[in-house]
C-alpha cells in the first residue's frame, strides 16, 4: 500500500478504477446507504480530501466539469497511468497485518470482483502471509504466559479464521 495515502484514499482510487467519476457520486457510493458503504464508509469530506490528494500525487485528473441540476458544474475524475499502476499494486499486495483483513483486504477483494480480476494472486499471498502469521503465533504461545498467552490465544484464533475465510473463497 502507498504510505502517502489512507485506506479512504485508496477506496476512491479503486472507484475511480471502474471509471470516471464526480465527488458526488463518489461520495454516494461509500455513503453508510450506499453500494459499498457497508464494506468501507467514506464521507463526502473525506471523498474529495482523496481526491485532491489523488490529484497531488498525480494518480487522478480532472478529466471534464459537467453541468449539474443543482450547483456548480461538477469535476468529473479519471485516473492516470501511474494511478491505474497504483491500483494494481495495491490490489495485488497482501495486507500486512491481521486487523487489516476487515477493511482493507476486504475492499481489495470487492473491488478485484467487481473489475472481473482473478482474486487467486491475492488470496494466495495472503494465505501464505497470514501463515506465517499464524505460525509466528503458536511457536510463542508455547512459551507464553498471563495476559501475553490470552491476547496470543486471541490471536491465534482470529488469524486461523482469517485463513478459513481465505481458503473458502471461490476462484
Amino acid at each position: 500500500m502507498d504510505r502517502t495515502l489512507s485506506l479512504s484514499d485508496h477506496a476512491v482510487l479503486a472507484a475511480l478504477g471502474e471509471g470516471p467519476a464526480h465527488g458526488f457520486r463518489l461520495a454516494g457510493l461509500f455513503a453508510k446507504g450506499g453500494e459499498l458503504g457497508g464494506v468501507w464508509a467514506v464521507g463526502r469530506p473525506q471523498v474529495y480530501r482523496a481526491l485532491g490528494r489523488l490529484g497531488a500525487v498525480g494518480y487522478a485528473r480532472v478529466a471534464e466539469h459537467t453541468a449539474s441540476e443543482s450547483g456548480p458544474p461538477r469535476s468529473v475524475y479519471a485516473l492516470t497511468e501511474s494511478g491505474e499502476a497504483a491500483l494494481r499494486a495495491w490490489l495485488e499486495t497482501p495486507v500486512a497485518h491481521l486487523r487489516d483483513a476487515r477493511s482493507e483486504l476486504l475492499l481489495k477483494l470487492v473491488f478485484s470482483e467487481r473489475a472481473g480480476h482473478d482474486p487467486k494472486p491475492l488470496l494466495d499471498a495472503q494465505t501464505e502471509h497470514f501463515g506465517r502469521v499464524r505460525d509466528g503465533y503458536r511457536a510463542r504461545l508455547e512459551i507464553a504466559a498471563g495476559a501475553e498467552r490470552l491476547a496470543l490465544e486471541w490471536r491465534l484464533a482470529a488469524v486461523e479464521a482469517a485463513l478459513r475465510f481465505l481458503s473458502e473463497r471461490p476462484t
